[in-house]
């Protein structure tokens, strides 16, 4: 397969300043997403991640930051934290800093971040994640052409590149035709599909797809983690994060949790190439007691 969906007119024709206007006080255009960030006692991660935004073109886009750090300072004492923040203010994009304690768990703490986003899509981006320029792009006109309620560039471990694993990528299924809703469970076939996102598996699978230069194509998920837009008002009628209250602070899979509602209304998908990198530094959450979906939808006990 070649081709795939070109990215063309994407945004709103040259939001990010360039070197040469960022004295000029021209007023940032307003934002068409906004960047949804959380962070806990990862700084250079961080740094990295706000510059991987600070490549990225149109759609006009603002960051939303919320520290969860444990000492006083948090993230936004890093030197390098800041020098990114004052790049992409200079480039035109507002940069909010949020400090949000106590940690009452993850998906509270997404819940808490939706709740400032004002733009039409939004985008969670994990703190470890560094995007290719143009990949807010093609995944902006990926939700715009797909019409469904997200689409999500799966993280690639690029320490894996060599380890090519055909037999993790059985699954993977380009969609077609329209983005449809669908019920996705642990004992749904569509579970299976999150191998596809081990190691670096959809950097081989576009290889294998060749797909054109700034091109896309969309395939089924079981979810996705990391880097997600999410179709704003469809997350919001999909209940967000609400959930979090029946949760231990301890718990993981909120992201796949709030996938499936949206799934089951609105439709997702991923697209590949992907476009994020997992800078693989050590998880802020060794302990992930409970998975939050199957708090959701607990499995009847086996006979």
């Amino acid at each position: 397969m070649t081709g795939g969906r070109e990215t063309e007119d994407i945004g709103t024709g040259g939001s990010r300043r360039w070197s040469g206007e960022w004295a000029s006080g021209e007023p940032a255009p307003a934002a068409r997403v906004d960047v949804l960030i959380p962070t806990f006692n990862r700084r250079a991660e961080l740094a990295v991640t706000l510059a991987g935004l600070a490549a990225q073109d149109d759609p006009a886009f603002r960051v939303v930051v919320s520290d969860q750090s444990d000492d006083a300072g948090g993230a936004f004492a890093e030197p390098a934290v800041q020098a990114m923040v004052r790049v992409l203010r200079a480039q035109g994009r507002e940069v909010v800093e949020l400090r949000h304690r106590p940690r009452r768990g993850l998906a509270e703490h997404r819940q808490f971040l939706l709740g400032q986003a004002s733009a039409e899509y939004v985008l969670f981006l994990d703190d470890d994640v560094w995007l290719e320029p143009g990949t807010l792009g093609r995944m902006t006109h990926a939700l715009d052409t797909l019409g469904c309620g997200f689409v999500g560039s799966a993280v690639q471990g690029l320490s894996y590149l060599a380890d090519d694993r055909p037999h993790e990528r059985e699954a993977f299924e380009v969609w077609t035709g329209a983005v449809l809703p669908e019920r996705v469970r642990r004992d749904a076939p569509g579970f299976e599909r999150w191998r596809l996102h081990n190691a670096a598996n959809l950097a081989h699978q576009a290889a294998e797809l060749d797909v054109e230069r700034g091109g896309w194509v969309p395939y089924r998920v079981a979810w996705i983690g990391a880097c997600v837009l999410y179709r704003r008002e469809a997350l919001l009628a999909s209940g967000g994060f609400d959930f979090w209250a029946d949760l231990p602070a301890d718990h993981s899979g909120e992201d796949v949790a709030a996938q499936w509602r949206i799934m089951e209304r609105f439709g997702g998908a991923g697209i590949v190439p992907s476009g994020a990198v997992h800078l693989e530094a050590p998880t802020t959450l060794p302990v992930r007691e409970v998975d939050a979906h199957d708090v959701l939808w607990p499995q009847a006990p086996a006979r």
